[in-house]
């Protein structure tokens, strides 16, 4: 398994591309953080004990200098009031205690031995010599001065340095740091990845009105620039592919109509009752296809507006007007949704699509029962219903090819130019939806299901 696959297997991985980028660099921010942190740490331990190891030293140097300033007799009282003070173990021994202990690090004794000598005092008060061992269990720093007058005076104090992290500000730093480096981080995220949703909102728009969507500005960083102008040349290569099409289909059905209308006038004159209606029938048939594919090509070329549509008054007019038709399939004709509903579209394609698809479920199913209902936070479901005899699993996403149809007969009353629904998902789609048919459970009658953005 990639490493891609199993990001993509994490459920707390974003879907969104500057989400992603932004995780990604937080994420190496914060191991660089990490990093930095805990260098910071060793280093500030290591500083904290030189610091710790001065204090030890500046505290005994004062110690011994009371010690040995004092009157013998003195002493063990001065030992016996310091006996206790910061932790501190004060004795007063023959020889300095080597039992159980170990002679300090080199770098620790300098440290020491530095203190010590710029602790002022003079120079008759002088130790003979300083004995610097320490044990580990607990950890203590022994010191042993020699008394000038014999002796020695023994400290053992606990060595304790401060954590670093129990230091006021050293976490707020790093927090302040990170939270400023991920504002930065998304900050500039945002800012890079902005002309990709802007590219990705204009091929949207290129999609659901090729003649009216505006071009990309053409300005920005090289390779946006670059993207930019390609997006621009491959919409304006789209809009004259449409619009020779449907100026083709158009000067098509312009010439195509006259010598119609010629045939339909020598037919009146034929004698044959019979011969003369099973002409006009045809040709009536041959103007209702040459309507429809007008229609199925002008509808890509679509150059009606966009604007606030109200779906559910839309939907209940055409069941209307589907009923005023098909007066004997009006009690079959029902509508289940909100009163209204506001979506923006181009009402008149809208219309012809859900005419096509109501038209469709009363033709062939004798019944179109219409239900609106929101099926995600911003998305739209139209159902419509019928009671006939379904469609063919395999036959169910070919239908919505131009001239498919599953009756062969030419008639125009059973067969159709098989055009409808090719219309209405062309319609649809150009409003950023789709269609999809089903049967109904029980394998009578057919749903066909219309998806809008909201």
């Amino acid at each position: 398994m990639t490493l891609g696959r199993i990001w993509a297997r994490l459920k707390f991985w974003p879907s969104s591309l500057a989400w992603r980028t932004g995780l990604v660099l937080l994420l190496g921010f914060s191991l660089i953080q990490a990093i930095g942190l805990g260098v910071h740490v060793l280093n500030q331990i290591e500083v904290n004990g030189i610091v710790a190891e001065r204090a030890i030293a500046t505290r005994d140097g004062a110690l011994y200098r009371r010690v040995v300033s004092a009157p013998k007799p003195l002493r063990t009282q001065i030992v016996a009031e310091a006996n206790g003070v910061a932790g501190d173990r004060v004795s007063l021994d023959p020889v300095p205690p080597y039992s159980g202990t170990f002679t300090l690090p080199l770098p620790t004794r300098q440290i020491i031995q530095g203190s010590l000598l710029a602790f002022p005092m003079p120079d008759f008060l002088q130790p003979r010599q300083v004995v610097m061992r320490g044990t580990t269990a607990p950890s203590t720093t022994i010191l042993s001065f020699e008394l000038p007058d014999g002796g020695w005076l023994t400290v053992q104090s606990p060595f304790r340095p401060r954590p670093p992290w129990e230091q006021p500000g050293f976490a707020s730093a790093f927090l302040v740091m990170f939270a400023l480096g991920a504002l930065l981080i998304f900050w500039g995220v945002v800012r890079l990845t902005a002309p990709v949703r802007t590219l990705a909102a204009a091929a949207e728009q290129l999609g659901r009105d090729i003649a009216n969507a505006p071009s990309l500005p053409e300005g920005g960083a090289t390779e946006i620039a670059t993207a930019a102008i390609a997006f621009n040349t491959m919409a304006a290569r789209i809009r004259r592919f449409v619009e020779d099409r449907t100026f083709l289909l158009t000067a098509i059905g312009h010439d195509l109509r006259t010598p119609i209308t010629r045939l339909r006038l020598r037919a009146e004159f034929l004698d044959d009752d019979a011969q003369r209606e099973k002409i006009l029938a045809d040709l009536d048939e041959l103007e209702a296809m040459l309507t429809s594919t007008i229609a199925f090509g002008r509808d890509v070329a679509q150059t009606e507006a966009s604007v606030p549509v109200d779906l559910a008054i839309l939907l209940r007019t055409v069941i209307d007007e589907t009923a005023d038709i098909a007066p004997a399939a009006s009690a079959r004709l029902a509508y289940q949704g909100p009163d209204h509903i506001t979506i923006r579209g181009r009402p008149l394609s809208l219309k012809r699509a859900f005419a096509n698809l109501i038209g469709n479920a009363v033709k062939y199913g004798q019944s179109a029962r219409v239900s609106l209902h929101q099926t995600e936070r911003h998305t739209l479901r139209v159902d419509i219903e019928d009671d006939g005899p379904g469609v063919p699993p395999g036959e169910l996403e070919r239908v919505f090819e131009p001239f498919r149809r599953l009756e062969t007969s030419r008639n125009r009353e059973t067969g159709g130019s098989g055009l409808g629904l090719a219309i209405a998902r062309n319609a649809i789609r150009a409003h950023g939806g789709d269609i999809t048919l089903a049967n109904r459970p029980g394998g009578k009658g057919l749903i066909a299901s219309v998806y809008l953005p909201a």
